[in-house]
């Protein structure tokens, strides 16, 4: 019986990029790996099984100039790469080591082979009941064993992991190693920077020696466990548990500061240490997780594509306008037309300006109106944006904007000299917002147009008597709301002009274009301030928005997804009621969510998303809705929610909700991660 080793190893591990090259004390990883498994006795041969991506070009060259055989296949159907391994170099028999295992045991090697060859099992390992430190791990298979999985495997977990359709397809016969002590919280394997570290602390403690026994590592763990401290947090197997988004998202939050650019897409926001993160592709209302697994979105990218991912006519003058050229020393028309377009569409409106981003556009506004009204203070009522001037309502009290953004945002970096510039007040409150009128010199109002709930006792029409009334610029923001419930502006729907809208999100469905726009005689005063940026002129952004507001007009895309949001908020009350679990339901139609009315509120946010991403969906308390949202895809999201609304009503009557979570509590406010 000829048994093979094969070592799976690449450059491209998403957690920790080209690892198995990394120096211990001046020695790449790998070699200090395979000097090691070369010890084992039993084995006849040893391969590098690598991919053929061009990024372990120079990896495999080194292993070859080494003395050690290579094999390049598959960079993602590791089942593939093991099957054709196995076929080139004739193995009857094939045992399993991962690259990032460097203080692998020759012994443990032998034992496990030993093992196999004495029981006559298709399957033999030391991790199925895992006893052994982690990084120690072994498997050995049959050759025969391996050709049905690489036939008959089909998900995406088992290509990429090799071994584990062998062992629960029940077709085969497996065996597992023990050791008489129970040493497997022990973490030397390498998936980690941290492990990493720990690692190189071991070598470096027996250097010059390599071949070193693991229990001669166990007596260092015993005599200077701060050696093994640094890794100490991570949990076995961590790797296998979470997908390739996961794995990419915990790679981010080392280079970028929390981890993206928006905080409303942060994993921990939604489902930490589950949520896939990242998608390599979006169409319609389906996504593709970078796994290549398809789910339904229904939280639907903050509200940007009401059209649906990916809509063929947008998509098309995209690329006929990349063709024909993005940028130049001249202004692309494509603004002037838009400019014109939401001006007809508002004919309270004069002038437009354009940005790229709802930020952007917030600041623009606030710049101009303060220009206009030659003050400075702002009265401000909901979420706008991210700039100094908005924060700066929390430089005296921290929790000011708690009820128009998320709760826990502190202020710093905002200059302390902006205290006293801008003040909240709440939605329906014309009292508040007349009480900031007597006692501050208010030039700006700037609030959303509905906050949850529409407006009451005529509460709009109220703000624009007390704005002109008192000679203050009155600016909606409707970077969120706008083309969802009529198309334009939802002020139209209440029949209330203001001096100055701003519109985002929707208005290119996918595609960076902000507009802002105006009376003449407030937005001229840009022509007095300085307001420019070289972005802000390319031409991608103005023709997505044309080719949006056309599509929008034909397909009355705002009454589709107004009945669609109403639809969805019948479907919860009435799951609701079936499972006797009190809920909130709020918002625009077609930006509807849910609020659970109990003290585990937050653990029950959590499990919806959970299990709705087990069966298939990307869903939270909060439905962007688009026009790809048909029906059969509002019935298939009820009938898996019935069953996750079921398992909640288990929870009200005792059954702890804690122990069905995989992982931790969603985050309920802004919070800084590590």
């Amino acid at each position: 019986m000829k048994v093979v080793a094969i070592v799976q190893a690449r450059m491209g591990s998403v957690r920790f990029p080209g690892k198995v090259m990394r120096p211990i004390n001046g020695v790449p990883m790998i070699e200090i790996l395979l000097r090691r498994l070369c010890g084992a006795k039993r084995l006849d041969l040893v391969v590098v099984a690598t991919s053929e991506d061009r990024k372990n070009a120079d990896f495999a060259e080194y292993v070859r100039s080494r003395g050690y055989l290579v094999f390049e296949g598959s960079e993602n159907d590791v089942l593939d790469r093991y099957y054709q391994a196995a076929v080139r170099f004739e193995a009857d028999a094939i045992v399993r080591v991962t690259g990032d295992c460097p203080l692998i045991d020759s012994s443990i090697v032998d034992h496990v082979i030993e093992t196999y060859l004495a029981s006559g099992a298709d399957y033999v390992s030391n991790t199925m009941v895992p006893t052994f430190p982690d990084g120690l791990d072994v498997s050995i298979f049959s050759f025969e064993a391996l050709q049905v999985a690489h036939r008959e495997a089909t998900r995406a977990y088992d290509r990429e992991h090799v071994v584990p359709y062998i062992r629960t397809c029940g077709k085969f016969r497996c065996e597992n190693v023990l050791h008489t002590t129970d040493h497997s919280l022990e973490r030397w394997t390498v998936d980690e920077p941290s492990d990493f570290e720990v690692v190189s602390a071991v070598f470096a403690h027996f250097h010059p020696r390599t071949d070193f026994g693991w229990f001669e590592v166990l007596d260092l763990k015993r005599t200077q466990p701060e050696v093994f401290a640094a890794n100490r947090h991570l949990i076995r197997d961590g790797g296998s548990r979470i997908g390739t988004g996961q794995k990419l998202w915990m790679r981010a939050k080392k280079v970028i500061p929390g981890g993206n650019m928006l905080l409303s897409k942060r994993s921990e926001m939604f489902l930490p240490l589950q949520w896939p993160s990242y998608f390599s592709r979006a169409k319609g209302c389906t996504v593709w997780d970078m796994d290549g697994r398809e789910l339904l979105d229904m939280t639907f990218a903050v509200g940007t594509n009401t059209l649906g991912y990916g809509h063929p006519e947008v998509d098309e003058a995209v690329m006929n306008t990349i063709q024909a050229g993005n940028m130049s020393s001249l202004n692309c028309p494509e603004e002037v037309y838009l400019a014109e377009k939401l001006i007809e569409l508002h004919p309270w409106a004069e002038m437009a300006r354009f940005a790229r981003s709802g930020g952007e556009a917030n600041a623009i506004a606030i710049r101009i109106a303060r220009a206009a009204s030659g003050r400075d203070k702002v009265a401000i009522c909901g979420y706008h944006g991210w700039h100094d001037w908005y924060l700066a309502a929390n430089l005296g009290d921290e929790k000011s904007l708690a009820g128009h953004l998320l709760p826990g945002l502190e202020p710093n970096g905002v200059p302390r000299n902006l205290r006293g510039t801008v003040f909240p007040f709440n939605y329906n409150n014309i009292e508040e917002l007349k009480h900031l009128v007597r006692n501050h010199d208010i030039g700006v109002i700037k609030m959303e147009v509905s906050r949850n709930h529409g407006p009451e006792n005529g509460f709009l029409a109220n703000v624009r008597e007390l704005a002109t009334r008192n000679g203050i610029v009155l600016i909606f923001d409707e970077c969120t709301s706008g083309f969802r419930q009529t198309f334009g502006g939802l002020h139209k729907q209440y029949g209330v002009d203001p001096d100055i809208a701003m519109f985002g999100k929707a208005l290119g469905n996918g595609y960076a274009i902000t507009a802002i726009i105006g009376r003449r005689a407030v937005m001229e005063a840009a022509q007095t301030t300085f307001i420019s940026s070289t972005f802000w002129t390319e031409r991608v952004g103005p023709a997505a928005g044309l080719k949006t507001l056309e599509v929008m007009e034909r397909l009355q895309s705002w009454d589709c997804i107004t009945k669609t949001g109403n639809a969805i908020a019948s479907l919860w009350n009435n799951l609701g009621e079936k499972h006797h679990l009190p809920i909130r339901v709020f918002g625009l139609p077609a930006l509807i969510k849910f609020a659970f009315s109990s003290a585990d509120a937050l653990f029950y946010k959590t499990l919806v998303t959970q299990e709705m991403l087990a069966r298939g969906f990307l869903a939270s308390n909060i439905v962007y809705v688009s026009t790809e949202h048909t029906q059969s895809v509002v019935e298939a999201y009820g009938e898996a929610l019935d069953e996750v609304f079921a398992l909640i009503r288990q929870c009200e009557d005792g059954r702890d909700v804690k122990q069905l979570l995989r992982g931790p509590v969603c985050h309920a406010e802004f919070k800084r991660l590590n």
